[in-house]
């Protein structure tokens, strides 16, 4: 098994490299060790995924359950694992350094801290705030024996404010703040892309696994992307699947479903790698 010293290396340096890389989204150990004996080369989690799993909506999982999730995930394989860490699990700056320490503890080698605050009336923190949250995550993830790579997310696309200049403004300045990696979700086009990748001297992430965005991975890293997640895509994915299954059965008896089931063996021996 690697260290985690050489974990966070490695995960650093698939940000350098001069094309594209898939960072895809497992929201439980086995679907962890899929992806992994699928040949890619890191893991981020799902906070989405993850509180589907249990039963419970996003946004609803506290830190403690969250942390303990993703030491599951980070041990699961030898993979670096980057955390879906929500806004941090708190409002202020030392909430958000001491959610970046637990993290590394439970075994990440990254992270993601983003500006939504959860609050209706103000869902995206004031911008001096929202800095602040990232220079102390940011000097937290310095402080550790190995690299950490924070990644600083602006959340306006998900919170119905779609402006461009806005969420590039607070990249800029979550970059000078000293994120190592930065990610506005939500981003769908070619043109608002590729601004946002011009206008920063950091590695950007995408969101691919929206409706209706049909750019790809190559097309990706041709306008200077760095790393594609796909965020819950994958578990929802799954889940729509189950969800079809289950509606067939229950509105017409039937089990036509399981005509495009995967066989339990094909299952089993990627799992045995």
């Amino acid at each position: 098994m690697s260290t985690q010293h050489q974990k966070g290396h490695l995960f650093r340096a698939l940000h350098a490299r001069n094309t594209a890389f898939i960072i895809p989204n497992p929201w439980d150990i086995g679907t962890s060790r899929l992806l992994a004996n699928l040949g890619f080369e890191a893991l981020a989690t799902t906070s989405a995924g993850y509180a589907f799993s249990i039963g419970q909506e996003d946004n609803s999982v506290g830190r403690e359950a969250m942390i303990a999730h993703v030491s599951t995930i980070a041990s699961a394989t030898d993979l670096p694992v980057s955390g879906d860490l929500e806004n941090g699990f708190g409002h202020d700056p030392e909430t958000v350094a001491e959610t970046i320490r637990l993290a590394a503890a439970a075994g990440l080698v990254g992270g993601s801290i983003e500006d939504a605050s959860g609050r209706p009336d103000q869902p995206i923190y004031e911008m001096a705030h929202a800095v602040e949250r990232i220079r102390a995550a940011a000097e937290a993830a310095r402080a550790l024996p190995f690299p950490f790579t924070l990644t600083a997310r602006a959340e306006n696309y998900l919170n119905g404010r779609p402006n461009l200049d806005d969420t590039i403004q607070r990249l800029q300045a979550y970059q000078q703040a000293g994120a190592n990696v930065l990610y506005a979700p939500g981003l769908t086009t070619r043109e608002e892309i590729a601004a946002l990748v011009r206008s920063v001297d950091r590695p950007v992430n995408v969101l691919m696994g929206l409706k209706g965005v049909q750019l790809n991975l190559a097309e990706l890293s041709d306008l200077g992307v760095r790393r594609v997640s796909v965020g819950s895509a994958l578990a929802r994915t799954a889940l729509g699947a189950f969800l079809r299954a289950a509606r067939e059965m229950r509105a017409h008896g039937t089990f036509s479903f399981a005509e495009s089931a995967i066989a339990s063996r094909e299952i089993s021996d990627l799992l045995k790698h």
